[in-house]
């Protein structure tokens, strides 16, 4: 999360564009994407350039490489150095205005590869910024930014989501990165898996996920075989929200994820016919609305009969992962609790055809300031077979920060490293007991609860018995402290009559 001194930084590159015509939040987010993104793409070269200077080593696969490149556009020839950030950022306003409209950004739709996801993403992307005044006020906004690499990023996209959902104009919000760090390390991602994220908005989960598995697995990306396979076959993700695609490409790249199988498209409809397919799934599916019916996949429709889309993708999910695969997802507490025949349907699919392992509740403020809904995440592996005898539960009552809108840390209230440690070490849990933070419950008792998912249907609270003394003791009492009172009156009295 960025605060303070940053937001500030951030409202003010965003009042430039607002003061320069641009009225439509949607389209002041595209501009500062793609300029950051420009940024972040040099910082990163410069990092791998400095390493490579120390170690003597040749730096492999440049983004901006030494000589030419030729703009298919304009039939011209280039400097690739032009086209970096540290160089046109101080450049004269009117020549940066044309390299970085005319060349640097039609460099940048064409980095990808032709065919790639992200090429794909930036077919249709226009540069709209045409005067210089005003790219060369907003390169200095940018350049104030104090950079903390990739993460830095996808900070300030949660930023401007923000600002974006405060005008009303779009619905899509960031998990917050925290939380998508407690899933993925709860899930534990290897090289071994094919990870999805359905509804990947930013791709923060699979970018997430590519990250824990460089931190872990280092020295297995030496091997040219694993780092091919990291780069191009590992991550896979959907979304119908063309600005959040390109997000989500440009976030994979900064994280050396150079061809991510991202596809745009809706995952609930049929044109995604993925089935057994996956080994991982991580994701916060929207769960605001519903969907028409013929917009929804026939196999969905066979397998659970809604049109909640918290719902569909969940059902999409089972349907998605390998026998074997896992899945964390973050759900609303109506899938937990709803009586509608929908919800118990999804209920019992997890706990009897699959095999349901955790449940963990989180209190409303989580997703603030975008939303102040109850959520839980769910972790299941798909068997086909059953296979659930007991779910553990666990209620977050905190997550390191303020659970306002403001959203400060406290670092001195977060569940989080207790959730992850007590999740993998589950056999310690077998006899917490109920009055707990965490504890198990039975495959059977759940279902003898109707499939109730909830926390507070099986934490028990301990009540101490109050025992109140006899009507006539309590009567006694007030008559010796009305005698009492009467006492005082009748001393004050005389006071007042001598």
């Amino acid at each position: 999360m960025i605060t303070g001194e940053k937001k500030q930084q951030v409202d003010n590159i965003w009042q430039t564009f607002w003061n320069n015509g641009f009225t439509q939040p949607s389209a002041i987010f595209e501009q500062i994407t793609y300029l950051l993104f420009m940024k972040m793409l040099d910082e990163k070269q410069l990092e791998k350039e400095a390493i490579a200077n120390l170690t003597g080593d040749k730096l492999l696969n440049p983004t901006f490489p030494e000589g030419m490149w030729h703009n298919p556009n304009t039939d011209q020839e280039v400097p690739y150095s032009e086209m970096r950030w540290h160089n046109f950022k101080d450049m004269e306003s009117a020549k940066m205005l044309n390299r970085v409209r005319n060349d640097a950004f039609i460099f940048l739709r064409h980095i990808g590869g032709e065919g790639s996801a992200y090429s794909q993403a930036m077919e249709d992307t226009v540069f709209q910024i045409t005067n210089a005044r005003l790219l060369s006020r907003v390169v200095e906004g940018i350049e104030e930014l104090a950079s903390d690499g990739a993460d830095m990023m996808g900070d300030i996209y949660e930023y401007m989501l923000g600002k974006m959902a405060a005008s009303g104009t779009n619905g899509q919000f960031r998990t917050p990165r925290h939380i998508i760090r407690m899933m993925v390390e709860l899930m534990r991602p290897t090289l071994d898996d094919i990870i999805c994220d359905p509804a990947m908005g930013s791709a923060g989960f699979i970018m997430e996920a590519a990250k824990y598995i460089a931190e872990h697995q280092g020295d297995e990306l030496l091997n040219i075989d694993n780092r091919n396979r990291y780069r191009n076959e590992i991550f896979h993700g959907s979304d119908s929200d063309a600005s959040m695609m390109r997000i989500g490409c440009m976030n994979m790249m900064l994280h050396d994820v150079d061809e991510p199988q991202l596809h745009y498209r809706n995952s609930l409809s049929n044109e995604n016919n993925d089935t057994n397919k996956y080994t991982l799934c991580l994701a916060n599916p929207p769960f605001a609305g519903s969907l028409d019916a013929d917009d929804i996949a026939h196999t969905l429709k066979a397998a659970v009969k809604t049109k909640k889309t918290e719902l569909l993708f969940l059902a999409l999910m089972m349907r998605m992962l390998q026998t074997g695969g896992r899945c964390a997802s973050v759900v609303p507490d109506t899938v937990l609790t709803g009586d509608a025949q929908a919800y118990k349907t999804i209920r019992s699919a997890l706990v009897d055809n699959h095999c349901l392992q955790a449940v963990i509740t989180m209190p409303s403020g989580v997703f603030q300031p975008y939303s102040g809904v109850s959520t839980a995440i769910i972790i299941f592996t798909k068997t086909g077979t059953g296979g659930t005898n007991r779910v553990w539960f666990y209620d977050m009552r905190a997550d390191g920060y303020s659970l306002t809108t403001q959203r400060t840390p406290t670092p001195e209230q977060n569940d989080v490293p207790d959730i992850v440690s007590r999740f993998h070490n589950l056999e310690a849990e077998a006899d917490r007991s109920r009055r707990e933070q965490s504890f198990f419950v039975t495959a059977d008792e759940i279902r003898e609860n109707g499939y109730d998912l909830s926390y507070k249907r099986y934490h028990e609270v301990e009540r101490e018995a109050v025992v109140y003394d006899a009507p006539e003791v309590i009567m006694a009492r007030m008559e010796e402290r009305q005698k009492t009172i009467d006492a005082a009156f009748a001393e004050f009295k005389k006071l007042l009559n001598s």
